[in-house]
């Protein structure tokens, strides 16, 4: 099939290299030349503008954003809207938060323009290894782009989830139980590292990866973070959100669903940003004043 790809960065452009290699005709475009210039280069069409990409599609017309979530995507779905006409599915695959996508495909459908909310997952490795595709949106959407699904996912790795913003609630949920196993293993190891026993970390996060019930992908992930850097020296302990686990503990809010391995994990991440707390300050600070026990003071003990 033909489709045009919106957003050539480290997600959007190996899934463009992996359509183009699945048999796909791909017309790209991104606000970088240089990338737009890659992509063109591995047998994509390459286009100057969105007007420019979809002139280049046949009807029914489908497009891919791959672009950041918030107020990016709501510009670029805003100006492909008047773009494209009755019948044309728009797909937004990055990480929008689903009631955007619940809202956007309602204002979308008005014109006649069918919308999916695809969540994606596969990061960097997704070019080899395929995309695990979480899709949400209208039945007849769905069978139009199905070809393009099933070359990015590995086999059993794509489902059609539900109505629209099912694809990004999926995702969201998923994201937020990332956290948990990120924050999980990172505890862990940090309890391994201070331990009595010297331990080769690499060696222990080798020997897990067979076997062991706490085995997984991103355990294989950590071994070759270890084998790069066994203690991790080179890289600072400050650990960025991109927002998915804020708005699964939003939802467990609204839905009365207890995740305090979530909640904490997410706020694991706030705290890691901190060189200084001010909430443990005041706590040292309480000490002190009920119990008498000693402070810490800047430039003394």
């Amino acid at each position: 099939m033909k489709l045009g790809m919106v957003g050539l960065g480290r997600m959007g452009g190996n899934m463009a290299l992996r359509l183009i290699r699945g048999g796909h005709e791909v017309v790209a475009f991104d606000p970088s030349p240089e990338a737009v210039g890659r992509t063109r280069a591995a047998g994509a069409a390459g286009a100057a503008s969105l007007a420019g990409l979809v002139a280049e599609l046949d009807a029914p017309r489908v497009v891919w954003l791959m672009v950041p979530a918030g107020d990016v995507t709501e510009q670029t779905v805003g100006e492909l809207g008047g773009l494209l006409s009755k019948g044309d599915v728009l797909v937004d695959g990055g990480n929008s938060f689903y009631k955007d996508s619940m809202r956007r495909a309602e204002q979308l459908a008005a014109e006649g323009i069918r919308f999916l909310d695809c969540g994606t997952s596969g990061g960097v490795w997704g070019l080899e290894n395929g995309y695990c595709l979480m899709v949400g949106g209208d039945v007849d959407a769905v069978k139009t782009v199905e070809p393009a699904f099933l070359t990015l996912a590995p086999e059993r790795g794509y489902a059609h989830v539900g109505r629209s913003g099912a694809g990004h609630f999926t995702k969201m949920v998923h994201n937020g139980i990332e956290y948990g196993m990120l924050a999980a293993y990172g505890e862990g190891f940090e309890i391994l590292e201070k331990s009595e026993f010297d331990l080769d970390l690499l060696q222990v996060a080798s020997i897990w990866r067979y076997g062991s019930v706490v085995r997984s992908w991103l355990l294989e992930l950590l071994h070759d973070a270890l084998e790069k850097d066994p203690m991790l020296d080179r890289i600072k302990g400050f650990v960025e959100d991109s927002g998915e686990g804020r708005w699964t503990v939003q939802a467990a809010i609204d839905e009365a669903v207890p995740t305090p391995v979530i909640a904490l994990s997410l706020f694991s991440r706030f705290a890691s940003r901190q060189d200084e707390s001010f909430s443990a300050k005041v706590i040292a600070a309480l000490r002190n004043e009920f119990g008498g026990h000693a402070v810490k003071t800047e430039g003394g003990t």
